[in-house]
């Protein structure tokens, strides 16, 4: 019995050896229960991981992290918002709010993210827009300028809805997105990352608790924020940012769940978060590449002697930032990013100190993540009759 569990000690101990010097590749996703799944790198925008990521789909409350952020850049804290009728008859999850009450929108914002009540978005989106209406319209315009390519909004709460542009979805990639411009708001963070927040109205006759439904919040090291959504259409829904390792990730889950599996969205933002942890390092742009000279005709010869007859070589500048150097990639330990130019074969005279003539590329599979302007270093004059007759002057009678 000795020598067995001996025999298992010391195997055990050259297998973690072996995994030490030869470590295994890291494991894929495993099966999610989401119906749309994205994992993304927070700094790029780059989709690490989909599952049907660029599928349209309702996302319910998730939405209200779009009519947040948008709240937060045109409006102020200390507002007065109207309570409308349209407003305080939103369903349920509601805040039980009167027409006719007033709110400063710093609070309402609270009622918003933490405990997700239809008739403050809408109260909010009366305020911001002047309408419903008008401030989806924002928020669809909001979306196409942060690269959005699927997503159109009708409500600011994310039920239901159905208009001329068609009815309100998003993608889970789109969705991740909107979430990665947001986690840069520093106010945004702070108000989604409060647990609980009391609030009265204007007045001051009556009084509101409200408690973050986002329990991922202290379920999971480095979250930074999230929002939950359902609706019996769209399923159990979720956004989240969260810091891991340094690495910044955003996960966005679509159809995860309906009743009965409210806790989907954890265990698959948990298995998202690990695989983005165990499979992904960070870079930045590798060495640049040494330019080629370009031979320009017609091009009065430099005095470095490197032109020959009627042209020259034009030496290239990269016009590279060193904040785009120091920039950081997610890359998978199979991944490298490679260098590519774009370029012309030769010139024509005259050429500007500075003028643009291509482009360096940046690709990583394929896929551009950089580009930059290649420019002249020098001038390039161009060979004229004058040129001519001076240089003969130069060359016979000096």
């Amino acid at each position: 019995m000795k020598i067995r569990r001996a025999a298992a000690v010391a195997f055990m101990a050259a297998v973690l050896i072996i995994q030490q010097i030869f470590p295994a590749q890291a494991a894929e996703v495993q099966e999610l229960y989401a119906l749309s799944a994205v994992l993304m790198d927070g700094e790029t925008g780059r989709v690490l991981y989909g599952k049907e990521a660029y599928r349209a789909r309702p996302n319910a409350s998730t939405t209200k992290v779009m009519t947040c952020i948008l709240a937060l850049e045109l409006g102020n804290g200390d507002d007065y918002v109207q309570v409308s009728k349209e407003a305080a008859s939103q369903p349920q999850t509601h805040l039980g709010m009167k027409e006719g009450q007033q709110f400063y929108l710093e609070d309402l914002l609270y009622s918003l993210m933490l405990k997700s009540h239809n008739d403050t978005a809408v109260a909010i989106a009366e305020h911001i827009g002047g309408s419903v209406k008008k401030f989806a319209a924002l928020m669809n315009q909001k979306a196409k300028e942060l690269g959005c390519t699927d997503t159109h909004f009708v409500t600011p709460n994310g039920l239901d809805g159905e208009d001329e542009g068609g009815r309100h979805h998003t993608t889970a990639r789109d969705l991740a997105l909107i979430m990665a411009y947001a986690v840069k708001n520093s106010t945004f963070v702070h108000i989604t990352q409060t647990r609980d927040y009391t609030f009265s109205d204007i007045a001051g006759k009556k009084y509101y608790t409200v408690h973050n439904t986002n329990a991922f919040l202290d379920m999971e090291t480095g979250v930074i924020t999230g929002k939950t959504g359902f609706t019996g259409n769209a399923g159990y829904c979720y956004v989240c940012a969260a810091r891991q390792d340094e690495k910044l990730f955003i996960v966005a889950l679509l159809g995860c769940g309906w009743p009965g599996n409210k806790n989907y969205k954890w265990s698959d933002a948990r298995k998202l978060l690990s695989y983005g942890r165990n499979n992904y390092r960070y870079a930045v742009l590798p060495e640049l590449p040494r330019l080629p000279e370009i031979p320009v005709s017609d091009a009065v010869p430099d005095n470095r002697e490197r032109g020959t007859g009627t042209g020259t070589l034009l030496k290239l500048h990269a016009a590279v930032s060193e904040k785009a150097l120091v920039k950081r990639y997610l890359l998978k330990k199979t991944e490298t990013i490679t260098w590519e130019t774009e370029l012309p074969g030769k010139l024509e005279a005259p050429v500007r100190k500075n003028q643009r003539i291509g482009s360096l590329h940046a690709k990583l599979d394929g896929k551009e993540i950089f580009t930059c302007p290649v420019t002249a270093e020098d001038k390039i004059g161009r060979i004229t009759y004058k040129w001519y007759v001076d240089k003969v002057f130069q060359d016979y009678f000096h």
